[in-house]
């Protein structure tokens, strides 16, 4: 266990980002590794895996309440140096973890055919979504136990584990995957079905690495079967942190489907588009991403320890990192988007349209930035209900437009990107105005001064 309570801000934060961010990126190269080997397969390849991609949204979304609950619960228990406690919630994250494995596989089975059929009316791109999920449940599956297991060495200041098991399974599904799509060395192509299964085996291997790692290696937290009896009071506290969270993603997850059936009418190569481009974007975030993962565990243990001065310039610092990287990705993707897709795709309607919403969307980075932050804080102080509220004022800012323009037609498609542009934008806005009025609260109650010009330039102290 790594005690975040004492030393360096800016060095915890950057010693524990910069492993969860090389981590962070191993994850997503299982999707552009995919993306690489099945753009070789056409358009409907990539749209079908892209379709099957929002499912994965899903369940990340499903599994942030594991996430965000176990890792804000038992990263206060850690602060307060209350183990009995810590190992009591992390054992029942992962006993609901394995419940929630077995429900996801089932319903992968029974309803991936009733998504896919009603998000495009290409056959071609359904017949390709459905052979990718049916083989790719498996890894979707156990996201849950991956990030539990995740989430609960972060709390205790442990991130190079999970970096570990990312980069191995990266490595067996590099491997794998142009062997099974191919059938390179085998004879034996299994086309797209290949991609999803390589991405199962791989997660399966880093799943039982960090199973063993906790079991063999770990004393501060323990799996221990007798502690697996549901405990309601640690279940209800887990899902009253992540639920908002979860529910964030889940936001997202309508806003990205919402989006592809609004854009259908302009034909799968505007589809493909618009998921590389998304899956481009989620690259370049990962840095942002990672700090703002790493937020609620060195904010959340300095929360739980009760030195809240910590907690402020945990915050003030993760604001100032994640400015300056936003807008380095920003002029990139402005200025040289082609060279962020041109690997992904051999169509050129395709790489066209993923360009112009990456020079587009661009302007939404640095607001994204400051939504991440605000979010990471919440997590931190274990109120997660701010972040879902400014979530979910998306859906009169983007969503009920999107169906009008879609339903009234005379638009363009790059009117639903800059439309994207303004949500992001309001949400930003929401987020740090309710960030300011719940900092405030805590100010009157934990002795943290309100946030304004005077102090920001104090609260960046170790």
């Amino acid at each position: 266990m790594k005690d975040l309570t004492q030393g360096s801000i800016l060095k915890h934060l950057v010693t524990m980002a910069l492993p969860m961010t090389i981590g962070m990126c191993i994850q997503t190269l299982y999707v552009l590794t995919d993306l690489y080997f099945v753009g070789e397969l056409g358009g409907a390849a990539i749209a079908g895996l892209s379709l099957a991609g929002n499912i994965m949204f899903f369940i990340f979304a499903l599994s942030q309440i594991f996430n965000i609950g176990t890792a804000t619960t038992m990263a206060h228990a850690v602060g307060e140096k209350n183990q009995l406690i810590a190992n009591r919630i992390f054992n029942q994250a992962v006993m609901s973890a394995v419940v929630a494995t077995f429900i996801v596989l089932s319903f992968g089975v029974f309803f991936s055919q009733w998504y896919l059929v009603n998000s495009t009316p290409d056959i071609e791109t359904i017949k390709a979504g459905l052979s990718y999920l049916y083989w790719f449940l498996p890894c979707m599956a156990l996201q849950f136990l991956m990030v539990t297991f995740g989430a609960a060495l972060r709390s205790c200041g442990l991130v190079k584990p999970m970096m570990i098991a990312q980069a191995s399974s990266l490595i067996i599904n590099i491997i794998l995957s142009p062997i099974l799509i191919t059938g390179i060395g085998t004879g034996f192509a299994m086309g797209i079905a290949g991609a999803g299964l390589a991405s199962s085996i791989s997660v399966v291997v880093a799943v039982v690495y960090l199973w063993f790692y906790i079991a063999k290696k770990q004393q501060y937290i323990t799996l221990n079967l007798k502690q697996w009896l549901p405990d309601k009071a640690i279940i209800l506290r887990i899902v009253n942190i992540g639920f908002p969270a979860g529910a964030e993603f889940l936001l997202m997850f309508v806003y990205m489907t919402v989006t592809y059936w609004a854009i259908q009418g302009f034909g799968p190569d505007a589809q493909a588009g618009f998921g590389l481009g998304s899956k481009i974007i989620q690259a370049l975030f990962l840095p942002v991403m990672a700090l703002a993962f790493t937020l609620p565990a060195v904010a959340g243990q300095n929360y739980g320890a009760k030195k809240y001065k910590r907690v402020k310039s945990a915050f003030y610092w993760t604001v100032l990192l994640t400015i300056i990287f936003m807008l380095m990705v920003s002029l990139v993707s402005y200025f040289q988007p082609y060279l962020l897709v041109r690997y992904f795709s051999n169509e050129p309607e395709v790489i066209k349209q993923s360009t112009i919403f990456l020079q587009i969307v661009c302007f939404n980075y640095l607001a994204t930035g400051f939504i991440f932050a605000c979010s990471g804080f919440f997590q931190a102080i274990g109120n997660t209900w701010p972040a879902f509220f400014s979530t979910s004022t998306r859906l009169v800012s983007f969503v009920l437009p999107v169906v009008y323009m879609t339903e009234n037609g005379g638009y363009s498609l790059a009117d639903f990107w800059y439309l994207s542009v303004y949500a992001v934008i309001i949400q930003a806005v929401i987020s740090v105005f309710l960030l300011i009025i719940i900092w405030n609260r805590l100010g009157k109650k934990r002795g943290l001064v309100p946030i304004n010009n005077n102090t920001v330039a104090n609260s960046f102290e170790g």
